[in-house]
């Protein structure tokens, strides 16, 4: 066995140890595997029925490497400079019975999981990146969320509807950013084809105007940074900054486009719905000396248009570290959570996104509350009851959200152990470093390069979040993911 093969071992163990301390499941049942040899794909009877949109250049922009495809986008001109827009998502309700196994694994889980070790994904791999996936050159039924965007980036009139689709091109976030952004030559398959080219012209174009409309609405415009596992010849040796491209978000843009018409439709129908939110931060005066650290000031009002004000001011003050501002106002904020939306009922809206009607909708492959929103969404279209009782989606709500955060608790957690092999060997060693959070709890810092965060033991009096320092290691524990740094002169 090869020292690679034995680190890898190593991670997935700690992996699948994390999962089960954090109580999600690592494997699948076998009355889940015993479920899944009886699925087939959409018969072309069960397909007659719906909308034949097969002709539409749709297309998909994801990560190299993703197989479960949720999603495809497509526009066209309206006129007057309005902009047709359909995103389709992939029914994998048509495939996940309601109460069976592996709805049932999929209930408990929540999400898919992403280890730097392994992906624990929600749902069998044959499934969500096969039988429901949008690949390429694959005929599939899909949800359509069909909107028209005017020049002022307003959403002026929606539909949703269930249809046949096929994805005429599967598209790569890097190299799609990297022909748009001028940067490297479009890739074989859009450099051969002019309609793809005006396909990606035109969907950036309106995922601008609906960007712009929300960041005047107050929308954050944060950029934070996060670490990126980097390999050579399949040898962790380092973690690098990752930050969002233009492809990223385009794709980001339309989908939350997508996911505020479709909360609104279940509003407009009746229908109790999942929300997604992020209440207004309750911790202002925090935002407020983060602000005044940085030697600007925020409003004495919670207040997104404010946050984002400053936010603004700061890219353009100081460049270089406008991702760790990002970061510290990230970590402030607190995360979003599901919370049971009855119709005429009032809800907190997502604080970030500066928008009052929102859900997950666009991610059944992936997140279990897209796989509930999709059912209801059929519902509502079939004009059938809902197939939740409201108290069934309050407590789902609930569950969701903390399987949320124990799947992020996992993903850190393992990463932290990848961190600590990384630096294993580089005890003693000096960095450059940023303080990422000082509480009573500990302070912690994340070094430049390479960017890892780990825990001060020493020398951490007086420091804020946002203190440069310079920093030594002195200790790493790979099973508890542990990092050890002191502050140096």
């Amino acid at each position: 066995m090869t020292a690679t093969s034995e680190t890898n071992q190593r991670l997935r163990a700690i992996a699948r140890q994390a999962m089960l301390e954090r109580h999600l499941q690592p494997d699948f049942a076998p009355a889940v595997l015993n479920e899944l040899q009886s699925l087939q794909g959409a018969a072309p009877a069960e397909l007659a029925d719906l909308r034949d949109l097969r002709e539409l250049p749709w297309l998909s922009i994801d990560n190299d490497d993703s197989r479960d495809l949720d999603q495809l986008s497509v526009a066209e001109p309206l006129g007057n400079g309005a902009v047709r827009v359909r995103v389709a998502i992939a029914d994998v309700d048509a495939l996940v019975a309601l109460g069976g196994a592996i709805d049932g694994h999929a209930r408990i889980n929540t999400t898919s999981v992403y280890t730097i070790a392994q992906t624990f994904s929600m749902l069998p791999l044959r499934l969500s990146t096969d039988l429901s996936s949008l690949g390429q050159g694959e005929t599939r039924a899909a949800i359509v969320i069909d909107m028209s965007v005017d020049t002022a980036g307003v959403i002026v009139s929606s539909e949703l509807y269930r249809a046949v689709v096929l994805n005429h091109a599967k598209l790569a976030y890097g190299s799609v950013a990297a022909w748009l952004g001028g940067t490297a030559a479009a890739p074989f398959i859009i450099a051969t084809s002019a309609t793809l080219q005006a396909q990606l012209r035109l969907q950036q174009q309106v995922a601008s105007r609906l960007r712009e409309v929300r960041h005047r609405h107050g929308a954050l415009s944060l950029a934070a940074t996060e670490p990126r596992a980097h390999y050579e010849a399949d040898r962790l040796i380092d973690f690098l900054p990752d930050t969002q491209n233009a492809a990223q978000e385009l794709i980001e843009d339309l989908m939350i486009a997508a996911n505020g018409v479709t909360a609104s439709y279940l509003s407009s129908r009746g229908l109790p719905s999942l929300r997604r939110v992020l209440p207004t931060p309750l911790h202002w005066d925090r935002l407020m000396a983060e602000a005044a650290r940085v030697g600007d000031s925020l409003s004495t009002q919670p207040s997104a248009t404010a946050l984002n004000a400053l936010l603004v001011r700061r890219r353009l003050a100081d460049p270089a570290g406008f991702a760790d501002f990002s970061l510290a106002v990230v970590k402030l904020l607190g995360r979003g959570e599901y919370v049971l939306e009855m119709p005429q009922a009032p809800v907190p809206g997502h604080f970030a996104l500066a928008v009052q009607d929102y859900t997950h909708a666009t991610a059944p492959n992936r997140r279990f509350p897209d796989l509930i929103t999709q059912r209801l969404l059929k519902a509502a279209l079939a004009r059938r009851p809902s197939p939740y009782a409201p108290e069934e989606l309050a407590a789902l709500a609930v569950h969701c959200t903390a399987q949320e955060d124990n799947a992020a608790k996992v993903e850190r957690r393992v990463r932290k152990s990848a961190a600590a092999l990384v630096l294993s060997d580089r005890l003693g060693q000096r960095f450059d470093a940023i303080v990422t959070g000082a509480a009573d709890k500990g302070t912690w810092v994340r070094t430049a390069a390479p960017m890892i965060e780990g825990r001060l033991v020493r020398g951490h009096e007086g420091l804020s979040v946002g203190d440069r320092l310079r920093v030594r290691l002195v200790h790493t524990d790979v099973e508890r993911g542990f990092i050890d740094f002191e502050r140096t002169a």
